[in-house]
């Protein structure tokens, strides 16, 4: 606990910018981004985002063939290709630098493109790409072009929302070396198929906000949801009036994006592939579950059936914190 303690510490002291905005109401936002029309409720998503991580900013820009040069770090993630999210389609990108340099890779929706300052990148057919604002260049010499299912740098890695043997779970970015290639502290992002992940939360001081970016989705694929998880964590103080008020559910459709600020509970469930995609990164030790604690409140109150707070099961016997 005392390695935590001062892994959190020196967390805050690394982003300490990053906590000044918590004052903003933490809330679950979900938006389409599939035809890119939906600006309304974007920019709102967006500015609550960049009130909450000062330094950070996104964009989404539906169907383009060129990125324009900034004076910071922009992370791509491609997700449609000529109107279409399937990986099945492919584009050829490439990058130029101040000095002309070009580097030049296909790419399909999943990919990730790093843009430097001061580089710009082309596509020969229209690209949906999902822009973020990164404050802070790479730690170390990153590729340019991340690709999770053709890079062999990157294989599955079973944990976090995907535990099962067979798990698909891809990381791009990461915090730290024993558990991907590629360290980017200021952003990580994995790529993952979720059929039933733990219940958990991120917290405020330590803890990082979070992006679903759904690429696929079956039917029946949501997220579970709860924004009074100081309540789920005081089971012994919840109200049988009070139960059926602590849990939210999106389905979800391939194009969604879904915020989910520091402190939020959720869950992924019934089959979905998306980028979770974090500000800063996942910082070891700030996945804090709850399934004890839903447990705990269906077991005192004599929850059942439709009554009953969902949980996963695995986890639900003790307390867990990755």
């Amino acid at each position: 606990m005392r390695c935590l303690f001062l892994l959190l510490l020196v967390s805050s002291l690394f982003y300490p910018q990053i906590i000044q905005g918590q004052d903003r109401e933490a809330r679950v936002q979900v938006v389409n981004l599939s035809d890119g029309q939906d600006t309304e409720s974007f920019n709102a998503m967006r500015e609550v985002f960049k009130e909450r991580n000062p330094g950070y900013d996104m964009e989404y820009l539906p169907n383009t063939r060129e990125v324009g040069a900034r004076d910071y770090t922009q992370v791509l993630f491609v997700q449609a290709i000529e109107g279409v999210t399937n990986q099945d389609v492919e584009a050829q990108a490439v990058i130029i630098g101040t000095s002309g340099s070009r580097e030049e890779s296909a790419a399909i929706v999943g990919d990730i493109l790093i843009l430097r300052k001061g580089e710009r990148m082309e596509s020969d057919v229209e690209t949906g790409f999902l822009v973020f604002k990164v404050p802070d260049p790479p730690e170390n010499e990153l590729p340019s072009f991340i690709r999770p299912d053709w890079d062999p740098n990157i294989t599955d890695v079973p944990g976090g929302c995907a535990t099962d043997i067979d798990a698909y779970r891809r990381i791009l970015l990461t915090w730290k070396k024993d558990v991907g290639e590629y360290i980017y502290h200021a952003i990580n992002a994995h790529r993952v198929r979720i059929y039933d992940s733990f219940s958990h939360y991120h917290p405020v001081q330590g803890g990082f906000d979070e992006f679903y970016l759904v690429q696929m989705a079956k039917p029946g694929a949501k997220i579970i949801t709860s924004e009074k998880t100081d309540q789920i964590t005081s089971p012994e103080a919840v109200e049988e009036s009070e139960a059926g008020g602590l849990i939210d559910e999106y389905d979800l459709e391939v194009g969604d994006l879904v915020y989910l600020p520091r402190s939020v509970m959720h869950r992924g469930y019934g089959g979905v592939v998306a980028q979770v995609i974090t500000m800063p990164g996942f910082i070891p030790g700030s996945e804090i579950g709850v399934d004890h604690h839903l447990r705990a409140i269906n077991e005192r109150l004599g929850l059942n059936g439709d009554r009953a707070l969902p949980f996963n099961e695995e986890h639900s016997h003790e307390a867990v914190v990755r």
